[in-house]
């Protein structure tokens, strides 16, 4: 795959079909109404999933990247291989393609000024395994980052024994680990399994944890999920999240074993923790040079302020590559959240998942000019705001 990798990118890959619509309707259910017959734009046909979403800007801003998935011999698969070539030409090799499985694809509403709705097929990712990485690739990369595993059934089976696998090879091959979650259906397989053991078998061996807060939510405090969703009835979980919440979250997944946990929150921005010293220092070959000023941070960043949002796909996964590629890049925890915000926004100005991601030097001075960010509407009881790197710092962090 190459020498001196910066990064493997590995597990779930799709192909994301996004129908245009119209701007106007507030709600899913204006929008959607039986019998009738909505008039759709041009649909983009793009890659989806952390591969392509994490792996491609990870690309663009300079790192050498090897990306690994698995599709099958159909017309969804030589789809996907297509534009991998296109974006990365060479990361197809990577692909592992299987004759007689079912490529995975998703149909992605994404209305103007509502949250995203997926109708998602997992073909080939159910099959996945640890056969599947090239583990003498990872064996030469800086970092492994493995992403989705609640849409790929073979890694959660049997109480998450093969994605258990994947980051111990993953860990003994030398690298520093990063792991992504997916939101589980609730009513299927993956929505009944037992996450919170997942975690705590997987989470020793993974150096950056970066769930969401509705999916860690979901798998950690199943109640405290519940009852959010009921508050929030047809709005979004996110307006009814706080500070409390977001550090209860962390503190399990620090306790489990993560080094540090970047948990995303959609609009609000981005929240971290890390672990003390003696953890940092085992994170692997991208641990950074001094982990002093990583130790012990907990971090609000809110994010950045977009004009025009165009679709929030994959959002998330390039706030990701943001985060991974300043740390990548040996800076601080603080710069590594103002790089995350940035590779978002830019994100949710572009159609599909990764094409409005710049390139690193065009980000750094979107960074450095200070766009303006969005208000924090939730509490932050106990947190202090720091002006001069405007972002808010927990209670528990090791600088107060």
């Amino acid at each position: 795959m190459g020498d001196s990798l910066d990064a493997v990118v590995a597990g779930h890959i799709c192909l994301d079909i996004t129908p245009a619509f119209p701007a106007g309707a507030k709600t899913i259910a204006e929008l959607f109404r039986p019998g009738s017959l909505i008039n759709v734009g041009q649909a983009t046909v793009s890659t989806g999933g952390p591969v392509s979403n994490t792996g491609f800007p990870l690309r663009r801003m300079g790192m050498n990247v090897a990306l690994m998935g698995k599709c099958g011999d159909d017309t969804f698969g030589r789809a996907i291989l297509e534009r991998i070539k296109a974006e990365a030409p060479g990361a197809e090799a990577g692909m592992r393609v299987v004759a007689g499985e079912n490529s995975s694809y998703s149909v992605v509403i994404s209305p103007p000024g509502i949250d995203r709705i997926f109708l998602h097929c997992t073909g080939a990712n159910d099959t996945f395994a640890a056969e599947d990485i090239d583990l003498d690739a990872v064996g030469s990369a800086r970092l492994f980052h493995f992403g989705y595993p609640p849409l790929m059934a073979r890694t959660y089976a049997d109480g998450g024994r093969e994605l258990k696998r994947i980051f111990q090879s993953a860990r003994q091959a030398g690298a520093t680990t990063s792991l992504d979650l997916a939101y589980p259906d609730p009513a299927g397989p993956a929505g009944k399994a037992d996450w919170a053991a997942i975690l705590d078998g997987t989470l020793p061996n993974v150096d950056i944890f970066t769930p969401s807060v509705e999916e860690l939510t979901f798998m950690l405090r199943r109640e405290r999920f519940d009852e959010l969703q009921a508050r929030a009835g047809h709005g979004e979980m996110l307006a009814h999240i706080d500070g409390g919440l977001l550090s209860d979250l962390a503190e399990r997944s620090l306790a489990a074993g993560a080094a540090v946990v970047l948990i995303k929150c959609g609009y609000l921005g981005l929240y971290v923790r890390t672990a003390g010293r003696d953890r940092l220092e085992a994170m692997g070959r991208a641990r950074p040079g001094d982990v002093e000023p990583w130790a012990g941070r907990e971090l609000f960043e809110p994010s950045y302020a977009v004009d025009t949002i165009i679709s929030a796909t994959g959002a998330g996964d390039c706030a990701i590559a943001g985060f991974l590629t300043a740390f990548l890049r040996g800076l601080s925890v603080d710069e590594a959240l103002r790089y995350a915000c940035a590779a978002g926004a830019q994100n949710l100005q572009a159609a599909d998942a990764i094409s409005g991601v710049k390139a690193w030097d065009e980000t750094t001075r979107q960074v450095a000019a200070r766009p303006p960010k969005n208000n924090v509407t939730i509490p932050l009881p106990g947190w202090g705001f720091q002006a001069e790197a405007d972002h808010f710092v927990g209670p528990r962090d090791c600088r107060l």
